[in-house]
């Protein structure tokens, strides 16, 4: 049997491009008929306390397994490994589609342990970007508006105003001020100015 793998991390995200990929993908691949195994959930909960885990534990050798990405399986580089390792040892066939990876192929077998840390750093850029997407969809979902806040940010110098009207008023030039608190003259005008010293 050919199973597809669609993980979304939101009700928000559409699955509809990667299920049109992936159909084209099998139908090219003369592959048959796409059973498609949706859920919406965070890549962080173990894979075996998944639809995921519940799908790997009942295919059997000889089914196919395609995911739109190796990020898709989980957001843990050990996990997506384990679950590489798993489909390999039940004979069954995992592509994905991003990478352009398949585990029963024997160029990419043979080569796997030089290639391997390639592989590892562009799922932990995507995992990150994943992350990072989802923390910011989260928070937005609870309201907290995103980006800088506005007006001016607190200065390293704040903690050292008496000190810096001190050295203002004996005379001391601003570029000796400014080195002493690690800073530049330009930074330390636009901090006095702000400060009214």
């Amino acid at each position: 049997m050919i199973f597809s793998y669609l993980r979304v991390s939101t009700s928000e995200q559409d699955t509809e491009k990667n299920k049109g990929n992936i159909l084209r993908f099998a139908n090219d691949k003369k592959l048959g008929h796409v059973e498609f195994i949706e859920e919406t959930v965070t890549g962080t909960s173990n894979y075996k306390d998944r639809e995921l885990g519940k799908l790997l534990e009942k295919m059997q050798p000889g089914d196919t397994l395609i995911v739109p990405e190796l990020s898709r399986l989980a957001r843990s580089i050990t996990q997506i490994l384990e679950i590489i390792d798993l489909t390999k040892k039940k004979n069954i066939t995992l592509y994905s589609l991003k990478e352009n990876f398949c585990n029963s192929d024997e160029s990419i077998t043979s080569v796997i342990t030089s290639t391997i840390f390639a592989l590892v750093s562009q799922i932990e850029r995507d995992l990150i970007s994943l992350r990072t997407k989802e923390a910011l969809q989260a928070r937005k979902a609870q309201g907290i508006k995103l980006g800088r806040p506005k007006g001016p940010g607190k200065s390293k110098l704040d903690n050292y105003k008496l000190e810096i009207q001190g050295l203002i008023k004996l005379g001391v030039p601003k570029i000796i001020i400014a080195g002493k608190y690690n800073t530049t003259r330009q930074n330390l005008s636009k901090w006095l100015k702000h400060n009214q010293v």
